[in-house]
Formats: structure tokens, C-alpha cells, sequence
């Protein structure tokens, strides 16, 4: 390959750097973590064997563990075994662990054992962020995801699933003893009997797979939520944005600030909905801002009144859109859109002009809802597009008024639901494209949201590197 660019004879002999001080240059993020390892209280923390056992083998310390998860998830290498071929490999590694080299059970027991731990940890690395200035402004985009569990499909069962696996079921068990019927028919022969028992063997497994469905369904109706999963027995099936398309696995809620797209708050559930998760989440993020105020914009999706209303008495502003349900607007009548509500006269006025006043309040789930009607309705020309019955009644929720001003603000601000876009789709893009396929590879929720801890800060301490530099990070943690 003469004229080319040549490599190095394999056979001739090399040295590595004498120290491994040299094995990373003072850029490296390498070096980022283990300043902010060394820089944590590990006991206060929660972390197990920080003290060493009096007797035993010594084991390793639980800094020295933490740098490598760390280390790991922010470069993409989640699995434990993968972890203990760096630590022999990899330089970078090397020097961050002192050439120290845990085999993958040690490895992975740390994770298990220490997931309370690893969230503080997570949570510490915010604390950082607010002492670089990257936390100055009170506002946050909140939104959720579904997340791959280690929970295949066909291992998952739900009412529906059965029934359409027992439908399969008898299916094949009426093709099969079709052809065995057409083959008792036919001349006996040595083929003929040989395909008679091929096809009362796959009766007899089909028979078993039967009963197996039998047993799962009572196992379903004893389960609180009539989901079972076999793998991981928390993961559930959850619809996903796809027309059509599902996934078994978990809901991820972040809540990320809109300036440099910093995670500073999430949560790792097994509820497919997100409309129960809003008040949570943004109440978290206004702790981890430390802020009277906080403003929060959301999908469609977290539209719930009583959350929206918990968020408005804990002084965070929200911005949502408001799902269009209205069975009457979808049969082609007025939907109470429709209709303008007067404040200063307690009456909805009608697209007849016609005005609706309060009769009697009424309750509904645990909520009071007010309710309205004219008797115009009998004599109005348009009543064939309001309602099918005597006359058209609008029901006001107590607390309607707060719902308005979360429907008024993004009036006024109509490229809300853009930023919310661009704030909070690409943190969820990047964690699924680092996780690769699978997502998961711990099963049960606590394990799950410790992994998930570890994602989190590998992308919270990529991107801050990437703002201020890891010179200026160093400089912050040694401060």
C-alpha cells in the first residue's frame, strides 16, 4: 500500500504512557466524573459499604462503582458485562478506576442494591446546574413517554389478548379436525396414518395451550389492574402515538427547563395515561427551582381539571390545550364551545343570543358542577342543531374559571405547544436513541427507575458539558 498513510509494524514493541495520569488530557469527561464522584457525601447519600467490613474480603468502594456506571450510561454502554470488558480494555477506564477491574455480578449487584442511592446522586448533579446559573429561568416543559420494558408482546396478557388468542385457539382446532376428517376418508395407508398422528399431536398441544389460557385468565381477574406480565410482572401494555401500535413497557414523565433543556425532574411509572401526572411533576420541578412561581406548558394529554387546578393553589402557571370531546359537535350540533359564559351575570349566552342561567348545582365524581338552561329552547329555530332534547343544559364546573385561563393563555401565546415540542421531544430522542432497542434491561419498576436515574444524568452531564465546557465544570465542582 505504498503512497498511503502507514500503520504501525505489529510486531514492534510500544510503551502505554508511564502514568496513568497522561491517559486522559484535562478535556475529558472522564475527568468530570470522577471530580463529581469524589465531591459526593457517599454515606449521607444512602449508599451501601461505604465503610469497609471488619473481617472478609475487601470489597470495592462504592466510588469507584458509581464512576462506571456513570461513565458507562454517558457513553452508551448500559449492560454490566459490557461495563467489566472496558474495565479492561478501555483506557479511559483504567484511569478512572486506578486500573481496578469488577467482574459483571459485582457490577450489576451495585445497581440493584444502591437505587436510592444512584436517584440522589442524579439529583445532586441539578444542585450543580443551579450553581453554574443553568437554572435561572422558572420555566418547564412536561410531557411523557412509553419506554420498551424486558416484557416481549406475546408475554403480556390483557382480557382482550386472551379472548383473541382463544379465538386463534379454536380456529386451528376446527382447521385440524377438518383434515382429520378428510383423512379418515381417505384409503388408510402408511402417509395417511402417519398424517392422522402428526395432526392429533398438534390437537393435544393446542388442548394444553387451551388450558394454559384457562389458568392466565383466572390469574387476570385476580390482578388489580387485569394485566399480567410475565418477565417483568410491573411493565404494562400502554398504547402508544402510533395508530394501531402498542408497546409493553413503562411511562416516563420528565419535566425539562426550556432554556438549555436540562432534565431536572422525572419519574419512572407504570400508568399508560399521563392526565393523572401533571400536578406531580411540575410540583417537583418547582422544588428543584426553588422558585415561588413556575410556569409549565403540557399536551393535550395532561388535561384534567383537578390537576390543573392543584397546579394554579401551588402557584404554577399552566399552559395546555384542551381535548375536544363533545359528542354533540361530533354529530354535527353546537358543542358548549359554543357558548360564552358572562362572569359578571352568571349565564351562558347561547348562538341564538338567548341567555342560559343557573338552576341547581349537582355532583359528579367528587366534583360540583353547575348547571344551566333556558326555556327558549322549545320556540328557538336552531334548537335542531343544538340538542335532541327539550331544551340544551350546559354544566360549569366549580372551578371552570381556571380552566379558561390555561385556554386563554395559549390564545395569547399560540406558539406554546411549538416550544413545548422542541423543549422536551429532544431529550426523550436522544435518552431512546442512546438506550438502542431494547430500552430496559432491569426488570421490576425500582430497578427500572434506577436505570433510569443513570440515563438521565449521563445525558444531564453531556449536555452541560457541551454548554459550558468541562474546564468550567471542573471549576464548579472543586468550588
Amino acid at each position: 500500500m505504498a503512497g498511503f498513510i502507514q500503520g504501525v509494524d505489529r510486531g514492534q514493541s510500544t510503551l502505554l504512557p508511564e502514568c496513568l495520569e497522561d491517559w486522559a488530557d484535562e478535556s475529558n469527561p472522564v475527568r468530570v466524573i470522577d471530580a463529581f464522584v469524589d465531591a459526593l457525601d457517599l454515606g449521607d447519600l444512602g449508599f451501601s459499604t461505604v465503610a469497609p467490613a471488619d473481617t472478609g474480603r475487601p470489597g470495592y468502594h462504592p466510588a469507584v462503582m458509581l464512576k462506571l456506571y456513570i461513565y458507562g450510561y454517558l457513553n452508551r454502554i448500559h449492560s454490566s458485562r459490557r461495563l467489566e470488558c472496558e474495565a479492561n480494555r478501555n483506557v479511559e477506564v483504567m484511569w478512572l478506576l486506578g486500573r481496578l477491574a469488577p467482574d459483571f455480578k459485582t457490577i450489576a449487584d451495585f445497581r440493584k442494591d444502591n437505587g436510592a442511592a444512584i436517584k440522589k446522586a442524579c439529583a445532586q448533579f441539578i444542585e450543580l446546574c443551579r450553581l453554574l446559573g443553568l437554572l435561572a429561568k422558572a420555566s418547564v416543559a412536561i410531557d411523557g413517554s412509553k419506554f420498551k420494558a424486558v416484557n416481549n408482546r406475546d408475554k403480556n396478557f390483557t382480557q382482550a389478548k386472551i379472548e383473541r388468542r382463544r379465538k386463534q385457539l379454536e380456529e386451528s382446532v376446527a382447521r385440524y379436525l377438518s383434515q382429520l376428517d378428510t383423512a379418515d376418508l381417505q384409503e388408510p395407508s402408511e402417509i395417511i396414518e402417519l398424517k392422522k398422528a402428526r395432526l392429533k399431536e398438534k390437537l393435544e398441544i393446542l388442548k394444553a395451550q387451551m388450558g394454559e389460557l384457562v389458568a392466565m385468565e383466572r390469574r387476570l381477574q385476580l390482578a388489580p389492574d387485569k394485566q399480567v406480565s410475565l418477565t417483568d410482572p410491573d411493565s404494562r401494555s400502554m398504547a402508544t402515538s402510533g395508530r394501531g401500535s402498542g408497546v409493553v413497557g413503562y411511562n416516563v414523565q420528565v419535566a425539562v427547563e426550556t432554556q438549555h433543556h436540562l432534565i431536572i425532574a422525572h419519574e419512572v411509572t407504570n400508568v399508560g395515561s399521563d392526565r393523572s401526572q401533571l400536578a406531580d411533576m411540575a410540583k417537583a420541578a418547582k422544588e428543584v427551582l426553588q422558585v415561588e412561581e413556575l410556569e409549565a406548558v403540557a399536551d393535550r394529554g395532561y388535561f384534567n381539571g383537578e390537576e390543573i387546578k392543584e397546579c394554579d393553589d401551588a402557584g404554577i402557571t399552566v399552559t395546555l390545550p384542551k381535548p375536544q370531546t363533545s359528542g354533540a359537535k361530533a354529530e354535527g350540533r353546537f358543542g358548549k364551545q359554543d357558548f360564552v359564559y358572562l362572569a359578571s351575570e352568571d349565564v351562558y349566552r347561547c348562538p341564538a343570543s338567548e341567555k342560559l342561567k343557573y338552576y341547581y348545582t349537582k355532583e359528579e365524581d367528587g366534583q360540583r358542577f353547575r348547571c344551566y338552561w333556558t326555556n327558549a329552547c322549545r320556540s328557538c329555530a336552531l334548537k335542531a342543531k343544538c340538542t335532541t332534547g327539550k331544551e340544551r343544559r350546559i354544566s360549569r364546573w366549580e372551578h371552570e374559571d381556571v380552566l379558561e385561563k390555561a385556554e386563554e393563555r395559549l390564545d395569547r401565546n399560540p406558539n406554546a405547544m411549538r416550544t413545548r415540542r422542541e423543549t422536551v421531544e429532544h431529550p426523550f430522542g436522544t435518552l431512546k436513541m442512546r438506550m438502542g432497542a431494547t430500552h430496559f434491561l432491569c426488570t421490576t419498576l425500582p430497578k427500572v427507575a434506577t436505570e433510569m436515574a443513570l440515563c438521565v444524568l449521563g445525558y444531564n452531564l453531556t449536555r452541560v458539558i457541551n454548554i459550558v465546557g468541562a474546564e468550567k465544570l471542573l471549576a464548579a465542582i472543586a468550588a
